[in-house]
């Protein structure tokens, strides 16, 4: 369970066909979901609470039966295959860890069911401490760890009998900012040197940035994109999307001409902008543009296909970067991330600015009601 068997462990693939789930047989929770998870993939279900990303991982762990369809694991069906015969490492946000035991009898509880040698247990054993970096607290009781270290425990019974596929459902939930950011990475290169194929769940977008492969963002029970971290941010295919992952300008406006890849929208108060064809189809369409606050600027403007003049209401120094908060276009919450470069422009609350950004970082969507 080093970095020299990362090429022995393949990971599994997971495929979902056309899976629905219904808790009372009426209400979809999860509608037609197909997904394919590749061997070795860090793949994050990222979605609000009741979204479905959840009942999702428990139907492939196999604690929630899939209403329809059918979840292949290694190309074998396994809608009928009970939890325990799946060979499938689970991670919890409540570590699940059992207080009586110390740390070495929690990690060598699915050896001893699994009924491997007291030799073997106790060489995984070592070597599951020394991956998550705990070496000496085998002896130890979950009570006598901080939560840090009782999450670094689950990983690693998750990972000790050496699974191909590992599901973790919000994990790192209960830790503190500092100690969750720190465990993101750690999480994420124990996955780079092992091999293995990682679903994970999380409602918190910044995880699912920083540790994924893919992401898979659903709501009502639909993903709405599933897309690399860069892709879903620089790319998002409608609002949910954009307003979902990371912070975002709307601005409401009516497709008046198409040009290829581009149109021009015309927003509710009159102002002409230039935007990205993203996900409307013809002229009248209404549409929500889309547009990332470090995306717009507040100098060197010429060539610039959108300047638009604001008032700004606020800023807030926030160490690399000033937020300004202004009223554009009518609307009195667009957010611009300024820098905080020596020699830029001092700015002030109260004054007036131009701003501008470029058509193709201007994503026309789907209408926001």
């Amino acid at each position: 369970m080093t970095a020299e068997n990362a090429s022995q462990s393949r990971g599994a693939n997971v495929r979902y066909e056309n899976v629905q789930k219904s808790y009372d047989g009426e209400t979809l929770v999860v509608k037609d979901l197909n997904i394919d998870i590749k061997r070795g993939e860090f793949l994050t279900m990222l979605g609000p609470s009741g979204s479905g990303k959840t009942t999702c991982l428990m139907m492939l762990a196999g604690f929630e039966p899939a209403t329809n369809g059918e979840i292949f694991l290694n190309n074998a069906p396994i809608n009928d295959v009970p939890p325990h015969k799946r060979g499938i490492g689970m991670v919890f946000q409540n570590y699940a860890l059992f207080p009586h035991m110390t740390v070495a009898e929690n990690l060598a509880f699915p050896l001893q069911v699994r009924k491997m040698s007291k030799a073997d247990q106790e060489a995984k054993v070592k070597r599951a401490l020394e991956m998550v970096e705990l070496p000496t607290m085998g002896g130890r009781r979950p009570a006598q760890l901080s939560g840090g270290q009782q999450q670094r425990v689950a990983v690693a019974r998750a990972l000790v009998f050496e699974p191909d596929l590992v599901l973790m459902d919000e994990p790192l939930g209960a830790l503190d900012k500092q100690l969750r950011e720190q465990m993101q990475f750690e999480i994420k290169h124990i996955h780079e040197s092992l091999g293995v194929t990682v679903v994970y769940v999380t409602h918190d977008q910044t995880e699912a940035l920083v540790m994924s492969d893919r992401v898979a963002v659903f709501n009502d029970g639909v993903i709405q994109q599933l897309s690399p971290p860069d892709t879903l941010y620089e790319s998002p295919r409608n609002s949910f999307v954009a307003q979902f992952i990371g912070e975002n300008n709307k601005l409401d406006g009516k497709v008046e001409s198409i040009d290829a890849d581009y149109c021009s929208v015309r927003l509710t108060d009159g102002t002409q902008l230039k935007a990205e064809k993203v996900n409307v189809s013809s002229v009248g369409d209404l549409t929500t543009l889309s547009l990332r606050p470090e995306r717009v600027e507040t100098s060197g403007l010429d060539g610039m296909e959108n300047v638009v003049r604001g008032h700004i209401e606020e800023l807030i120094y926030l160490g690399d970067h000033i937020r300004v908060r202004m009223n554009i276009a009518g609307n009195p919450d667009f957010v611009v991330k300024v820098r905080n470069r020596s020699g830029e422009q001092k700015l002030k609350e109260g004054q007036e600015l131009d701003v501008g950004w470029r058509a193709s970082d201007c994503k026309a969507l789907d209408h926001v009601q």
